[in-house]
């Protein structure tokens, strides 16, 4: 129970706490390799559900998806399992978190790990209007502003979404391109299948639709930087969102103790999934470097 809400945790081992989130469309599962390391080198390291995923709450309102809100879940994690901080990791929407908790949050975080989204900043203006103007309507991002149309459209097959959702933004297809790649098992897709046959996609889409609301009540970080040491890995093939975004220069102004960029050779966005263990022997390098 974090933040006024119940949240799904999957959790293994002892030690210094190490919390992940997940982007979108995800859960805790897509952390499965991360747990069991983490868990081996020392460390405790709990993957939620994030609020509209999974088994966890999933509000009924827009507004209740924003920023703050999933912060201050993020920090009543921590708070709930009786820990005093904890290092956060993010993918994807989970970076947005992570880097957010860490200049909301610095009692509760003190050192952050993020995948696919470098840290821009604050916008310095409505970001959906920008979207609009530069990439069109028929943008994702953009076309999940209309409520219920994008969540309807993935539910009806959930299967299929998430097939072509994760082949397609993966680096590491099969030579055909009809059977899964050996980071994405049968039973690895039917483990994200039952997830969002139970949840549906709403509580994940609302994220984005609070994505100007998230610009509008956090003026405060207009000039903020991202002080606490940090850890940031890219696949090299996620090209697609690479394009979309000004890049990883912006990132290392804003973030001063930034330790280190890992690029992912032949990694497309799943990186902790499509690169597990380099991906965990970095990370767990760096932990060992900010809790001991």
């Amino acid at each position: 129970h974090a933040n006024g809400i119940d949240l799904h945790i999957a959790e293994a081992g002892s030690g210094p706490m190490v919390l992940l989130l997940h982007g979108f469309p995800e859960c805790w599962y897509s952390w499965r390799h991360q747990l069991e390391a983490l868990s081996n080198a020392g460390f405790h390291a709990v993957a939620p559900d994030q609020r509209g995923y999974g088994t966890s709450d999933a509000p009924a309102a827009v507004e209740d998806y924003d920023i703050v809100q999933l912060t201050d879940d993020a920090a009543g994690i921590v708070e709930a399992m009786d820990a005093e901080r904890a290092v956060i990791v993010g993918h994807d929407w989970g970076s947005a978190v992570a880097w957010n908790g860490a200049l909301l949050r610095p009692d509760r975080f003190h050192a952050v790990i993020t995948m696919s989204v470098p840290y821009q900043g604050r916008a310095q203006s409505e970001p959906v209007a920008t979207m609009r103007e530069n990439f069109g309507d028929d943008f994702y991002i953009v076309r999940f502003q209309e409520p219920g149309v994008a969540d309807a459209e993935m539910a009806a097959d959930v299967r299929a979404t998430m097939r072509n959702v994760l082949l397609g933004a993966s680096a590491l297809q099969s030579a055909d391109g009809d059977e899964l790649p050996a980071w994405l098992s049968e039973a690895d897709l039917d483990v994200f299948v039952e997830s969002f046959e139970r949840s549906g996609f709403s509580g994940g889409i609302n994220w984005y639709r609070n994505i100007d609301r998230n610009w509008a009540i956090t003026p405060q970080l207009a000039t903020a930087k991202v002080e606490q040491p940090a850890l940031f890995f890219i696949g090299e093939k996620d090209l697609p969102f690479l394009t979309a975004t000004p890049g990883i220069d912006r990132m290392k102004e804003l973030v001063p103790n930034l330790t280190k960029v890992v690029w992912l050779e032949d990694c497309g966005h799943w990186t902790q999934q499509e690169r597990a263990d380099d991906v965990n022997r970095e990370m767990i390098d760096f932990l060992r470097t900010v809790c001991g």
